[in-house]
């Protein structure tokens, strides 16, 4: 059966890309993003298979109206691609409360507003597939990503709540977490705070060397993740789980290794 999708942030990158399969193998398209002139194409290619939608999901109303428009043109959503973001470059003292609030404003919130305009129509159906597109960067860190991480994060554990308040409903919640990937995410916006001369040897010092990956070739892994009956509550992409392995471990270790003092501080 044909699914429609919804996805925010479809103008270029992995929303673009997932977009577009999606539409190849017969599904249909809400494709929303803040400017629809590079959805032209795919309105060509696909016809009414698509609809483009202008949309900045930092503004609630919006979203919700765009939901709505989906759903009165295809009469269902069965998939929904949380995309839409932006990367920022600072350390955390560097990052000004203006660029702090803006990150969490499209990464977290915007996030937020489309989960919610879309939980009613998959509750009715009783079916439906949430991807959270969060990133490696949801589950580690790297220095100078503060606020990048700070709103990835923030997806990830509001995902684990909705995941558990979702369970009766029939519904499939998925983080998605890419790793490094050649998409046009670092030309495509990333902003970068005004530099303070006291970090520049940290920063020379934690410069991350990545390992780019095929964007192409996430496609498979997006298809099969929507079509399995029941699809992993994460789902990394890319060669980043041996770090993020050794991440967790790490954590474990620290965390028996205080145990003692971990008990004790429970009284009684």
């Amino acid at each position: 059966m044909t699914k429609v999708w919804f996805f925010t942030g479809t103008s270029s990158g992995f929303g673009r890309l997932w977009a577009e399969a999606a539409l190849e193998r017969g599904d249909r398209v809400v494709a929303t993003a803040r400017n629809t002139a590079p959805l032209d194409a795919l309105v060509t290619r696909f016809g009414d298979a698509v609809l483009p939608l202008e949309l900045d999901v930092t503004d609630r109303e919006a979203v919700f109206s765009a939901v709505a428009h989906a759903v009165q043109r295809f009469g269902r959503i069965d998939v929904v691609v949380n995309n839409a973001g932006y990367g920022h470059v600072g350390m955390v003292e560097e990052v000004t409360e203006r660029e702090l609030r803006q990150q969490l404003e499209t990464n977290f919130f915007g996030a937020v507003w489309v989960t919610q305009a879309v939980l009613p129509v998959l509750r009715r159906q009783g079916a439906g597939h949430l991807l959270q597109v969060t990133s490696e960067g949801g589950v580690r860190a790297y220095p100078g990503f503060g606020a990048y991480h700070a709103s990835k994060w923030a997806v990830e554990g509001l995902t684990e709540a909705l995941a558990l308040e979702i369970s009766d409903f029939g519904l499939h919640l998925t983080s998605v977490e890419p790793g490094p990937y050649a998409t046009d995410f670092a030309s495509r916006g990333l902003r970068i705070s005004d530099p303070l001369a006291d970090y520049d040897e940290t920063r020379e010092k934690t410069a991350p060397q990545f390992r780019m990956g095929d964007p192409a070739a996430t496609v498979p892994a997006i298809l099969a993740l929507v079509d399995a009956e029941q699809p992993p509550r994460r789902l990394i992409l890319g060669d980043v789980f041996p770090e993020v392995e050794a991440i967790y471990e790490e954590r474990l270790k620290t965390w028996r290794d205080w145990q003692p003092v971990s008990l004790a501080a429970f009284g009684g």
